[in-house]
């Protein structure tokens, strides 16, 4: 099974509705069930941009807001979520953005020309896939599913800035 990388968009009351479901159900379930148009499953393509960043040396400040876009911030006191209802426990257990920080994101998301930072990614599939570690065989054009998977990031968290929301993001 391949690990892709999750975002839900919520309330703190929801958060707190899960902490409270969480501390009276017998399993410690948190009741974690957001609407489908809160959730975004970008697969491996953020952390494709990031090693495609990383590799060429450019857009380090990209790399930065992509990291933070997709680690969370420490202290988060979410550990109730820490649950199989949530994630499948394979990697470290989701992490929240607070509205603040969400705020931060999307304002630094809307910034980036995306264009410009891929500007001198290879034009062949192939030697654009190794560029951002998806290896042979990748299937589809790796520019577009870069651009489509971060623009869906960008237009994610700029409607949780907007609607005032934390955003939880997971590898599952």
């Amino acid at each position: 099974m391949a690990l892709t990388q999750q975002f839900a968009r919520v309330t703190r009351e929801y958060l707190e509705r899960c902490r409270t479901s969480a501390l009276d159900s017998p399993g410690s379930a948190p009741g974690w069930n957001p609407p489908a148009e809160d959730l975004l499953d970008t697969d491996w393509a953020t952390w494709g941009l990031i090693r495609y960043c990383r590799a060429t040396r450019t857009a380090t400040a990209l790399m930065t807001l992509l990291g933070r876009a997709i680690s969370g911030d420490p202290g988060g006191d979410i550990g109730f979520l820490d649950h199989p209802e949530v994630y499948d426990g394979f990697d470290g257990p989701p992490q929240l953005l607070a509205p603040t920080a969400v705020r931060d994101i999307a304002r630094a998301l809307d910034a980036i020309d995306l264009d410009d930072v891929l500007s001198n990614l290879p034009t062949t599939n192939d030697e654009a896939a190794a560029a951002c570690g998806f290896g042979r065989g990748f299937n589809g054009d790796v520019r577009e599913y870069l651009v489509q998977h971060f623009e869906a990031m960008r237009e994610f968290y700029g409607g949780a800035a907007s609607r005032g929301q934390c955003v939880v993001v997971w590898t599952d």
